[in-house]
């Protein structure tokens, strides 16, 4: 989802991958600055430790692009090598993004991410749940096997309030203007409109990393 409205036919083949002219003509050729992608003027900074390289995969629990990114990130993620490191970072685009920022850091806090990160998509996009407000959040991790009063003082707290201000930070420092997009080692950002698909944009990510890795 962009920032800015676009029509919901472009928005679709953008996002999935549809396969007309000039997405298919993308996928044949080798990445280009500019074109597939952006290198940052100023680059940010990474959690990944030395000899690592990070991807960040930025994305907002609600943006139906993104639920259908995931399955796909995750098969991407899983074949891997050992140098990269993904970490997901929930956008901030307006005020009401920020509940279920407060949910992803709140479910990593408290070890509970890898468990429900996948069924807070489901509960969305499959069950039609309205996760957009604090207390809904609460219930809903409640029904979920989560201590819905230690979660809701996590919640809360100024710990959880830090991790999503840095969040926002993140995203405005990579300069993303919509979901989902995938940041390269501090230096580089694609998404589905610059690299024309999803799909393109994950092997825009892997010419990137071995750009990296060749000190380029």
């Amino acid at each position: 989802m962009k920032r800015r409205d676009f029509s919901a036919a472009a928005a679709v083949a953008l996002a999935l991958g549809a396969g007309y002219g000039p997405v298919a003509q993308a996928q044949g050729r080798k990445p280009e600055s500019g074109w597939d992608y952006l290198a940052l003027r100023k680059p940010v900074p990474v959690e990944a430790p030395a000899g690592k390289i990070e991807v960040v995969e930025f994305f907002w629990y609600s943006c139906r692009f993104c639920n259908a990114f995931e399955p796909m990130l995750e098969g991407w993620s899983k074949r891997l090598p050992g140098d990269v490191v993904v970490r997901r970072v929930p956008v901030g685009f307006r005020d009401e993004f920020v509940p279920q920022q407060r949910l992803f850091y709140t479910l990593r806090a408290m070890g509970q991410l890898e468990r429900l990160h996948a069924r807070v998509f489901a509960a969305i996009h499959s069950e039609r749940l309205d996760l957009a407000r604090g207390q809904a959040i609460v219930d809903w991790v409640g029904q979920n096997g989560v201590d819905k009063a230690r979660f809701a003082e996590r919640f809360a707290s100024p710990e959880i309030q830090e991790l999503v201000g840095k969040a926002t930070q993140l995203q405005d420092a990579y300069g993303v203007e919509g979901v989902p997009a995938l940041g390269v080692a501090g230096r580089f950002y694609t998404d589905g409109s610059i690299a024309t698909t999803m799909e393109r944009a994950l092997q825009v990510v892997d010419f990137l990393l071995a750009e990296v890795r060749s000190g380029r």
